[in-house]
């Protein structure tokens, strides 16, 4: 059987123990979680040119700020486009917890094919690190720049429209149908209402 001062150093070790892991859980919780989304659009201009419109929002989902925030987006090569508003970096002085940032900027293509984008850099200070943190967007998707496309045909944005919301429509109109023959006096009924003589 074990003495009880050793019982009680084995105790006092293990609280202490417990204590500084709830502690180190604790600082390392209270830090800035970076999430960034990036996403791109193709426009067509009536040029025949295509412009890429390019936003990436920056998230801070952490308990804390992260300060001297930079982004950077070096994903599109100068040979295939060329930036024509805006810039692929950008940096702010903070982001607070729960906070948001958003970039944007617009390239114009030179090229004509199939790009797929790598995900942008984001760099940020957490004051408990001496050394700059990194996270990166998601990627977006393919973009098929300059691509062949059929002119629009007569009535397309219709079918479009229709398709979307076709069956809002048909709800609706079928409401107030039902709306109109309840509020319509019948004819049936004011015949039969009137007194033979």
């Amino acid at each position: 059987m074990a003495n009880p001062i050793s019982k009680a150093l084995i105790l006092i070790a293990l609280i202490f123990l417990l204590c500084c892991s709830n502690s180190h859980a604790a600082a390392s919780s209270d830090v800035p979680f970076i999430v960034a989304h990036k996403k791109a659009n193709l426009n067509r201009l009536k040029s025949g040119s295509e412009t890429v419109s390019v936003t990436i929002d920056i998230y801070n989902q952490g308990s804390s700020t992260a300060y001297e925030v930079s982004l950077t987006d070096d994903s599109w090569p100068s040979d295939a486009f060329n930036v024509i508003s805006g810039s692929t970096s950008k940096s702010w002085e903070k982001l607070d917890a729960g906070g948001i940032l958003s970039h944007t900027f617009e390239l114009e293509a030179k090229t004509k094919g199939v790009f797929s984008g790598a995900p942008a850099l984001i760099k940020f200070r957490v004051p408990t690190k001496a050394a700059l943190q990194e996270a990166f967007s998601t990627p977006i998707l393919p973009l098929d720049v300059l691509a062949d496309r059929p002119p629009e045909k007569k009535f397309e944005w219709a079918k479009r429209l229709l398709a979307k919301y076709g069956s809002l429509i048909s709800v609706i109109s079928i409401m107030v149908l039902f709306v109109y023959l309840v509020a319509s006096p019948s004819k049936s009924g004011s015949k039969g209402s009137k007194k033979k003589r």
